[in-house]
């Protein structure tokens, strides 16, 4: 992220499925730049996988797009580490009410989880 932020680029699609392991060297490769732009002025374009989108986004406001993608490489860790997405809905507009207010937990079943674990991920 570090890489292509400097770069003036945003991803815009920071996802699992997005994320590549490459076998001997385990380095991580980020893939899928279909939604990708230069990045330097507040961008109005509003795409995204929904689950991984920053509350500008789904707010449909205009947002600059690395905050956006660190926003969603938050998620992402989340999913990572306690096997389900901090916000969930089955219906896209209270999915984005949610995101919107950025209110999330980590549950009980997610008890092994560090403080520095969830400091990062907040």
């Amino acid at each position: 992220m570090d890489y292509i932020h400097n770069q003036d680029v945003a991803h815009r699609d920071i996802k699992l499925e997005n994320i590549l392991i490459e076998n001997e060297s385990k380095k991580l490769k980020l893939i899928d730049f279909g939604f990708c732009c230069q990045a330097k002025e507040r961008l109005k374009v509003f795409c995204g996988t929904p689950s991984y989108m920053s509350p500008e986004i789904v707010s449909k406001i205009e947002y600059f797009g690395p905050p956006s993608d660190i926003w969603a490489c938050g998620v992402l860790l989340y999913v990572l580490l306690c096997g389900t997405f901090p916000f969930k809905s089955a219906f896209e507009k209270d999915l984005f009410r949610k995101i919107s207010k950025g209110q999330y937990s980590f549950s009980s079943g997610n008890a092994d989880l560090s403080e520095e674990a969830m400091d990062l991920i907040s």
